[in-house]
Order: structure tokens, then C-alpha cells, then sequence
């Protein structure tokens, strides 16, 4: 397994890149967050990898940073995502805002990546539900989103369509009780 590499960057061409440690040259493809923040040409870089083998190729995935590795690995648990597709989300979202749609369970972020449809989204959403831990100083903020998202999906069940529930979510106090919350946005979407 090829963890990490640290050697001098010889090549960029989005999203790939060639790393020379020792004399060999890995090629390395990278979401374009980690390939923004490349330093030039001939310069030492450090890239934690991701080493897939499979029946026809062996490929190197890297990332600058240890965050951006672990949410891609969760990324390939999904059924239906690829390493491909997985590089796709880490380049069109950044990690708090990918971590930010899957806690407030936001459809709309994700299916504006290339190649990431509703259905795909869904499912993202669905299976990494419970894989991200999101950190805050207090436990109410958690459970604040707690409220407003279960609002959200009853909203939905009701028949109202995504953008209109969460425009009324939107509106809602955030200390608000799920009951109370269902309440409000009914007679915010009755107006």
C-alpha cells in the first residue's frame, strides 16, 4: 500500500499530476482542491495517497490533507460511486460543505457537481447520513438541524416540493420543536 509520497513535483495537468521521489515518477490523480493548493513546478510536495488496484489498471489518488483522504474513502463505500465520481465531489465541494449537505440533507448542492444526478444524491445523502460527525461547541446546534431537517423531510412527505419546504425551513426559529415547526412552515407555505 502506497500511503503517502514526498518527492518533487515534475508535472501538472488537471487532475493529474507526477510526483519524482528517488527517481521514479508516480502519477497522481488529485481533486482540483488538493491541485489548487500545488506548489510550482520543481518544488517538494507531500501527498497522502490512495492506492486502487483493479483487474486492468493500479491507480494513485492523492490529497492534501488527511480530512480530504478520509471523506473520499467514505465516498467509495457508496454504492454506485466510483473513485472517478468520488474525485468529482471533493473537486466541486469542499469537505465542510459536502459534510454541511449531508447533516442539513441538501439535495440541490450535490446534483450541481458534473456527473452527480438527483437519484446519485440521494443516495449520498442517504448512506453517509450517520459517517460524518459533525462538530460543534454545544449539543443544542446539532439537534437544532435535527429539528429543522426532520421539518424539511415532512414537509416533503406532505407533497411540497424541496425548494419550497426549505424556503419555509428557512424561515422557522431555529430553537423550534419538530411539532411546532411543522406547524409554522404549513401556515408560512398557506400564505
Amino acid at each position: 500500500m502506497i500511503a503517502r509520497l514526498n518527492g518533487t513535483l515534475i508535472e501538472k495537468s488537471p487532475p493529474l499530476i507526477v510526483i519524482d521521489c528517488s527517481g521514479v515518477g508516480y502519477e497522481v490523480e488529485v481533486p482540483m482542491s488538493t491541485f489548487y493548493n500545488l506548489p510550482e513546478l520543481g518544488q517538494k510536495v507531500q501527498i497522502l495517497t490512495h492506492f486502487v488496484v483493479r483487474e486492468d489498471a493500479q491507480l494513485l489518488y492523492g490529497f492534501g490533507s488527511e480530512q480530504e483522504k478520509n471523506t473520499f474513502k467514505q465516498l467509495l463505500k457508496v454504492n454506485g460511486i466510483g473513485a472517478k465520481s468520488a474525485l468529482s465531489i471533493l473537486s466541486g465541494v469542499s469537505v465542510d460543505d459536502l459534510v454541511s449537505a449531508v447533516s442539513q440533507q441538501e439535495v440541490g448542492m450535490l446534483t450541481r457537481i458534473p456527473g452527480i444526478g438527483k437519484k446519485t444524491a440521494e443516495r449520498l445523502l442517504l448512506e453517509l447520513k450517520d459517517k460524518f460527525i459533525v462538530t460543534g461547541s454545544t449539543t443544542a446546534q446539532p439537534q437544532a438541524k435535527s429539528a429543522t431537517h426532520d421539518v424539511l423531510n415532512a414537509l416533503i412527505t406532505l407533497g411540497y416540493n424541496e425548494r419550497e419546504a426549505s424556503a419555509a425551513v428557512k424561515l422557522l426559529d431555529k430553537e423550534v420543536s419538530v411539532t411546532d415547526g411543522i406547524k409554522q412552515a404549513l401556515k408560512s407555505l398557506s400564505k
